[in-house]
């Protein structure tokens, strides 16, 4: 991942939450000035159950493909057609570790990402994104919540 202009980027995951957030992560960026990105990881666990299945690699693609294109019309959806997109980048892994070394790798980017709402023992036993990657990044992140 290269460098790039400080932005706003709006993590994405096709939730309501996040839709929310890119939303108010469009509205920043036109605040600010700055450019908007949009950023979605495809799960390493649904890469690894695809492989279990036995599913081609050229099928592995075309789903991550289209993973990131739900999530990024979504995204689009929510912020209308107003906002102006500068980039869309879409991942593969875990998304918490993977948000938070694109931040590494892009100083003085802000990261605007929703929260599911989790209760406490789901937080406990799953984990959370938005929790991990505000305890790990390397800049400003904004969580948007209910």
């Amino acid at each position: 991942m290269a460098n790039v202009t400080p932005g706003i980027v709006a993590a994405c995951d096709g939730s309501e939450h996040s839709s929310k957030a890119a939303k108010m992560a469009a509205e920043l960026a036109h605040a600010t000035g700055r450019p908007l990105r949009l950023l979605t990881v495809f799960p390493h666990t649904k890469l690894e159950r695809m492989i279990v299945r036995g599913t081609w690699s050229s099928d592995l693609d075309q789903e991550e493909q289209d993973y990131g294109r739900k999530v990024f019309d979504t995204a689009r959806q929510a912020i209308g057609s107003d906002a102006n997109i500068e980039e869309e980048i879409l991942l593969q892994g875990e998304p918490a570790h993977k948000i938070i070394e694109y931040l590494e790798a892009n100083p003085g980017t802000h990261l605007v990402l929703g929260r599911r709402g989790h209760s406490a023992v789901e937080r406990l036993t799953l984990g959370s994104i938005s929790e991990k990657v505000v305890r790990h990044a390397t800049g400003p992140v904004t969580v948007v919540s209910d």
